[in-house]
């Protein structure tokens, strides 16, 4: 018999599909509302820094777990934002994206035979990431209208195989905001059975209607078992820089280091320098950003809604979730298509969120970060569907 080449474990999961989205939505000149990249300009002094420190020729390798200046960085802004002193020098690694940070923990942390608790719909990389390094995924859902978990699921899911459990807050792709009562739930699950929390925060500063975010870290007992993922992406409008980092007790750093090292070396360090820039910002920035995704976010939601789409809102993050019952008996990803290929908007296929595709075929996820005019653009090329419902005969 002949010899498989691909391992199992890469035979196990798909390619992206928000990134084949983007892909179809340039095929088609269709707008992308699909994949989370900003159509419009990062700050003006983050560019202007990341310039000077290529003209100054810091151009060359950075310390592999971060430049010193933006490890302070980061350790000051944590301090103001979330009250929690960080050493620099020991429990910060700068990685090449929030992407990296997370496979690099869960590589750094996980032995073959353990098992990851994952929240879904989730992230599209966090199965494969828990697969690649050789645990079992344990999927809880979070149930429609507010996407909120069964205590007794979760309860059940934790065991003396679990290892971690992964939280997204804000969340991709619902938008929810877990609050502080059910991160404690979760933290308690966490201490009880010894396992790690693994936050990805990248979101942390896009929340809506007063709502604020909590930190896993923040909670009793858990800031020595939670590794707390961020990045320069989402709040900073960067994400081609690929700039993240991940923030853990000094145990579990120095294995994140290790790791990291030998998947990338390090993070671009012109791109590290114009970093510390950014998290300089004033809180008025902050502020501003997220009353202008807010106002993207009603924009997108009305129009949405008038197509014939059901949605809830969400509380934080760029995405929504929108049911396609009342539209189309196809399912997301043949409806996805339609849309990519006939109405001129990319969207990604609910499906990509959940580990049994099922489960999310009545659903398509949408992103509003995104200028006014291209949101605009998108709602009017929408409005035909509510005129045209069970067009397609799936």
């Amino acid at each position: 018999m002949p010899r498989e080449m691909l391992s199992r474990k890469a035979q196990s999961f798909t390619e992206s599909v928000i990134r084949e989205m983007t892909r179809l939505a340039g095929l088609h000149g269709a707008i992308n509302l699909a994949q989370g990249m900003p159509d419009f300009a990062a700050p003006t002094e983050i560019k202007e820094a990341a310039c000077a420190a290529v003209m100054k020729d810091i151009n060359q390798y950075a310390i592999t777990w971060g430049a010193r200046k933006l490890r302070e960085a980061i350790a000051k802004k944590t301090a103001s934002t979330l009250g929690i002193e960080v050493d620099p020098e020991r429990e910060i690694t700068v990685t090449c994206g929030s992407t990296e940070a997370m496979i690099a923990a869960l590589l750094a942390v996980i032995d073959p035979g353990d098992e990851v608790v994952i929240f879904e719909p989730f992230y599209e990389n966090y199965g494969p990431d828990t697969i690649l390094s050789g645990a079992a995924p344990h999927y809880v859902a979070l149930r429609p209208p507010d996407w909120s978990f069964d205590r007794g699921e979760l309860e059940a899911a934790f065991n003396e195989r679990t290892k971690a459990v992964i939280i997204n807050t804000p969340n991709n792709p619902t938008g929810k905001i877990f609050t502080r009562d059910e991160l404690r739930f979760i933290a308690d699950l966490c201490i009880r059975w010894n396992a790690l929390a693994l936050t990805d925060e990248i979101y942390e500063h896009i929340v809506y209607d007063g709502r604020a975010h909590c930190a896993m870290a923040t909670l009793e007992g858990m800031r020595e078992r939670t590794i707390t993922i961020n990045g320069l992406s989402k709040t900073y409008s960067v994400t081609g820089w690929r700039v993240g980092y991940a923030i853990a007790p000094p145990h579990l750093t120095d294995g994140i280091r290790k790791v990291h090292d030998f998947l990338t070396v390090g993070a671009a360090a012109p791109l590290q320098e114009a970093g510390a820039r950014a998290l300089e910002l004033p809180e008025s920035y902050y502020l501003e950003l997220a009353r202008a995704y807010q106002a993207r976010r009603d924009l997108l939601l009305d129009g949405l809604r008038e197509a014939g789409f059901q949605c809830t809102v969400p509380r934080g993050a760029y995405y929504i979730m929108a049911g396609t019952s009342s539209l189309t008996r196809d399912d997301d990803v043949a409806y996805a298509r339609y849309l990519v290929e006939n109405v001129g908007v990319a969207v990604v296929p609910g499906s990509s969120f959940f580990h049994q595709p099922g489960s999310g075929s009545r659903y398509i996820r949408f992103c509003f970060c995104k200028q006014e005019q291209t949101l605009l653009a998108a709602v009017e090329r929408l409005r035909k569907l509510s005129s045209n419902r069970y067009s397609q005969n799936g």
